[in-house]
């Protein structure tokens, strides 16, 4: 089949981003033909037979933001002047894409994100406009909803409110939803009597990762580590929601100074600095400034970027002890997955709504919080597994078998191969 793919941007570390990827990699290996029709190719090396830059579905167009502002930050807009600037907007979006299927003459259309968040408003009514033109089979990869997100996507306005409920998840007789938890599973069918197919986000299980190397032996060096330092990682980025607070109050109730949290995040994603500053603060106030590293300018998702950035997140995986994860809100958690692959334990926080109804009941081994609730009894547990080499290494080892069951390549394509099931 030549299948369409139609996402804001590709190539960066975003969720949705990295399991689009893993997507195309998956439907190659099943023997279709893939082209990405996108707004932004972000570390991306353009195939021009199969990759269309589409710059009108950047989040960052002009339109998009002006949408954005007017309909969530604009409380004395005139709403019809909006809604005329969308409705216009996603027609020359739908044109396009009508154009880029027949082209291409794709079987098969994705949307990835944009028809279940309302984060691009004439890109989601364009594509359901497109659906409906076309009559294309399409499937709407949802990875989270306006509702997930508290108040962001809650207008002052009735009518912008109105056509987001209209027009977001996309629900049309050729649209199939692919969700990436039982939550939104659940949340289709009650709100909207729409079946889906719970597709995780998934890691090539195949392939070596957080291997030690000639080029990512000096991290150490690189970051005025000592070799016999006990580096936990922190490896997500730096927002609120990801609990690295309690990652940091870990380190303090250790009382080793020979452990350091490493954290990879980059504190550019925290709109404001607000939560990074608090963050600044308890480490002063712990007094603990030695033992925790901002490490964003040595590593990123890929290496090898720049000068700088030069460490990709296997590297920083192999030279990790055990990683935190003390998230109160994901809508899968791909960085829990990520450490099972690596081969190394994880500390977690039992995050809503998804880690125990989708990953925690497969039976992995973990140090597991309630509430981010830091006992005395989850620390001296968390102790035993970082300075004990066997039990370590064994649960490193159950948790990648269990990891390579249930959320490896094969799983995405079974997924695949059961929505394909129902459509055609």
């Amino acid at each position: 089949m030549n299948i369409g793919i139609i996402i804001g941007r590709i190539g960066g570390v975003d969720g949705v981003a990295l399991e689009t990827e893993k997507w195309i990699e998956v439907l190659k290996k099943m023997g279709h033909e893939t082209y990405i029709l996108s707004g932004e190719f972000q570390d991306w090396e353009i195939d021009k037979k199969y990759d269309t830059e589409f710059l009108d579905l950047s989040f960052f167009s002009l339109g998009c933001q002006w949408d954005q502002k007017n309909a969530f930050f604009n409380p004395e807009e005139p709403q019809l002047e909006l809604l005329y600037h969308i409705d216009n907007y996603s027609n020359v979006i739908k044109n396009k894409i009508v154009e880029w299927i027949h082209q291409n003459k794709i079987d098969l259309l994705i949307s990835e994100n944009a028809s279940a968040l309302p984060a691009h408003l004439s890109m989601g009514l364009g594509i359901k406009k497109a659906a409906q033109e076309t009559g294309i089979p399409t499937i709407t990869h949802d990875h989270d909803f306006a509702w997930e997100r508290g108040s962001r996507y809650v207008s002052p306005h009735k009518e912008v409110n109105n056509f987001i409920a209209d027009v977001f998840p996309l629900r049309l007789p050729n649209v199939f939803h692919a969700v990436i938890n039982t939550h939104g599973q659940t949340t289709l069918k009650e709100r909207f009597n729409r079946d889906s197919v719970v597709v995780p986000n998934v890691m090539d299980f195949s392939k070596p990762y957080a291997q030690f190397s000639d080029s990512n032996k000096t991290l150490r060096q690189e970051l005025s580590l000592a070799n016999d330092d006990i580096l936990l990682f922190q490896i997500t980025r730096i927002v609120r929601r990801k609990g690295i607070e309690v990652a940091i109050k870990l380190i303090e109730k250790l009382q080793n100074k020979k452990i350091k949290l490493i954290i990879t995040g980059n504190h550019a994603d925290d709109e404001g600095s607000a939560y990074y500053n608090e963050l600044l603060r308890l480490i002063s106030d712990l007094k603990i400034e030695n033992q925790i590293i901002f490490a964003s300018t040595k590593i990123n998702n890929y290496g090898n970027i720049n000068a700088t950035e030069h460490y990709s997140l296997s590297d920083a995986y192999a030279h990790a002890r055990a990683c935190t994860y003390f998230s109160t809100y994901e809508g899968f958690g791909n960085a829990f997955v990520e450490a099972v692959l690596a081969k190394r334990p994880i500390f977690v926080n039992n995050y809503k709504p998804v880690y125990t109804p989708d990953i925690g009941n497969k039976g992995f081994k973990t140090v597991m919080l309630e509430d981010n609730n830091l006992t005395d009894e989850s620390v001296h547990k968390m102790s035993e597994i970082i300075y004990n080499d066997k039990l370590n290494k064994e649960i490193a080892e159950y948790n990648f078998s269990l990891g390579k069951k249930y959320f490896s390549y094969d799983t995405l394509q079974l997924k695949l191969e059961e929505l394909f099931n129902k459509i055609f």
